[in-house]
């Protein structure tokens, strides 16, 4: 039945279901929107919704935009920094977040944990009807939550994680997704140098892929970093960096890795160290080892800005005051 032929039903206690957009609610105007769908070239594309395009989420537009799908981003009171990134991959400017939602049929979420439910709580606001997949590095139990804010407004929600740094060369970057609509917004977010695989499973499974993953990687250099600033805090450091070039001949080049490649990004990690913690703690396991990794990560928060630091730098930054 075509939502025009439902308009007779809306009196009607009784409700066949059937797409958010055709309830007597969206036939009033009061409920979910349904997207219009873009063209190009004389036939139908997907317009997608890209919130926001940070380092990560600008990429990733790009790559979904090399696919052949439209597109867009919100760049009311966004910094001239964000533009430049939106602009350089391509992507179109809705203006608004209301306009974006009006206009997309898909919306993913690529922004800092700790905003990623504010994120799903404006979007399912504006009556988003169609699918939204949440791309952020947060725990089941987020996850899960963010589904049921985005589900409660009228909208298809996909659980994602993103393993890998900005997707720039074929292979280096996947998109996990899992639910319900997980295959299909894979076959749509598969493009370029993006590879988007289903986890088995509801809401929450591809996001414990991310959390499992990331514990290692960015909590083990959390704890290498931690080590380097103990011998140094303690005037040892010629002698660990003399022995591991005995035994473990590759931690030196790691730890000033570590440090260079996560100093202007650590306040990120903050957040996600926070819902790894509390991933641990709800499947029973010890949460400090990332509670610890987040303080680390605070103290490389004040590289957020300005030149990257050197390596010493970085070590003093996350070596306590000691009392005199």
């Amino acid at each position: 039945m075509r939502c025009r032929d439902r308009r007779r039903w809306a009196a009607r206690s009784v409700w066949t279901a059937g797409p958010p957009w055709c309830t007597p609610q969206a036939v009033a105007g009061l409920g979910p929107r349904r997207p219009r769908r873009a063209k190009r070239g004389g036939s139908d594309m997907t317009t997608i919704g890209l919130l926001h395009p940070g380092e990560m989420g600008s990429m990733v537009g790009a790559a979904v935009r090399s696919g052949g799908s439209r597109v867009l981003w919100a760049g009311e009171g966004r910094s001239a920094a964000t533009r430049k990134r939106a602009t350089d991959a391509g992507l179109e400017d809705a203006g608004s977040l209301a306009a974006l939602v009006r206009a997309s049929e898909v919306i993913v979420s690529v922004c800092p944990p700790a905003a990623a439910a504010e994120q799903a709580e404006q979007v399912a606001k504006l009556r988003f009807a169609g699918t939204y997949v949440d791309g952020n590095a947060v725990s089941p139990a987020t996850a899960r939550e963010i589904g049921g804010i985005i589900e409660k407004g009228g909208a298809t929600f996909v659980d994602g994680g993103i393993i890998g740094p900005p997707p720039v060369k074929p292979g280096t970057t996947r998109l996990y997704l899992s639910g319900k609509s997980a295959e299909r917004m894979a076959a749509l977010l598969t493009a370029g140098p993006l590879a988007a695989i289903v986890v088995p499973g509801g809401p929450g499974a591809a996001s414990t892929v991310k959390m499992a993953y990331a514990s290692w990687t960015k909590g083990s250099a959390a704890l290498l970093l931690a080590s380097c600033a103990l011998a140094a805090a303690e005037g040892v450091e010629e002698s660990l960096v003399r022995e591991w070039k005995i035994s473990q001949p590759e931690l030196s080049a790691r730890a000033e890795s570590a440090a260079k490649g996560n100093s202007r990004k650590a306040w990120r990690f903050i957040g996600e160290m926070e819902e790894i913690a509390a991933t641990f703690a709800a499947a029973g396991l010890p949460d400090d080892f990332h509670k610890g990794a987040a303080e680390i990560y605070q103290r490389m928060a004040i590289y957020k800005e300005g030149p990257a630091p050197s390596f010493a730098d970085v070590l003093r930054a996350l070596t306590p005051r000691r009392p005199a």
